[in-house]
């Protein structure tokens, strides 16, 4: 089987960003001199973010509108994509050897927000590996929904069978593995809990990225024909 094009989530998958989604209410309050409560993380988790905000403002008597509280946490995620978030280990010698040795385009699906991704992939120097950025609201979808894959696949000229899909989150493996791709399952802290229905519906699992274990895969899918 011939793998002819790939498919890169950014969150989770390239940068090492899903800690600052968890604690965007704790590193808010941090920002103003105020002390969180203990296990605030896993309370805010399930609110929608308007939720979050509303809690905040209720619980932690804050004087700020939920405008005011919307706009320091907006500011909080800016600045951590532009100034601080990294790659996760090897990323960028992996992505190089991927178009040096086997010159296979690359392309990113992403659920953020492209001006703070371009802005971090630009800062940590792998910005031109990639032929195009797709973005969930630009298409007016979720990964819920496999249009963002396929527009991927449409871009590069490409079936669903020969583009394989990094991912870090189950339900957007989920979603690319019943569109026809295949796809590799990236460990990540957020996703722990789901590891192993991660590992169960992958093609290819990676605990980090490894070139020579990649080639392997590889030549063990071309075995496939």
């Amino acid at each position: 089987m011939l793998i002819n094009g790939i498919v890169f989530d950014a969150d989770g998958t390239l940068l090492d960003s899903m800690r600052i989604w968890r604690n965007l209410g704790v590193e808010f309050l941090l920002s103003n001199g105020i002390q969180p409560e203990e296990k605030l993380s896993e309370k805010l988790y399930v609110m929608s973010f308007e939720q979050g905000i509303e809690y905040l403002k209720k619980n932690y008597a804050l004087k700020y509108s939920s405008e005011e509280i919307k706009n320091g946490i907006l500011e909080i995620i800016s600045d951590f994509y532009i100034n601080k978030v990294q790659l996760k280990p090897n990323v960028k010698i992996f992505l190089e050897k991927i178009i040096s040795e086997l010159k296979i385009p690359m392309v990113i699906a992403t659920a953020g927000d492209r001006n703070l991704l371009e802005s971090a992939l630009l800062r940590l120097g792998i910005n031109d590996c990639f032929k195009k950025i797709f973005t969930c609201t630009e298409l007016n979808t979720t990964k819920h929904e496999p249009k963002i894959f396929l527009e991927c696949a449409k871009f590069m000229f490409s079936k669903p069978e020969n583009i394989l899909v990094f991912e870090d989150a189950f339900f957007a493996l989920d979603t690319a593995k019943k569109a026809g791709f295949l796809i590799a399952g990236v460990e990540d802290d957020s996703s722990i809990s789901s590891r192993e229905r991660i590992k169960n519906i992958s093609d290819f699992y990676i605990e980090k990225f490894d070139f020579e274990e990649f080639k392997n895969f590889l030549f063990n899918l071309k075995g496939i024909n």
